[in-house]
């Protein structure tokens, strides 16, 4: 397939399947299929979509979302939450 859609693919695996698995899908992307992956562990996240209510409101590198943020330095978690909170004060 072009496209793999994947919710918490990592949950419940050992570190040395959790590579196994990072390393297969990095393959298929340098085969170009898109791969989105849901997940609560964010430092697997290495292009990251915020979605607030169902709606995507930030995305790029954890460097780009920083500097959305304006919290450099910050952990990703941190800028999730600033940003889900901006979100929120805005609508």
């Amino acid at each position: 397939p072009q496209l793999l859609i994947l919710d918490e693919p990592l949950t419940g695996l050992d570190a040395g399947s959790a590579r196994q698995v990072k390393d297969v899908l990095t393959a298929r992307v340098r085969d170009g299929v898109t791969v989105i992956l849901t997940s609560h562990i964010l430092e697997v996240a290495e292009r990251i979509g915020v979605i607030d209510k169902g709606r995507l409101i930030a995305e790029g590198s954890l460097e780009e979302l920083r500097r959305q943020a304006g919290k450099l330095g910050s952990s990703l978690e941190d800028i999730f939450l600033d940003l889900v909170a901006s979100e929120s004060n805005a609508a």
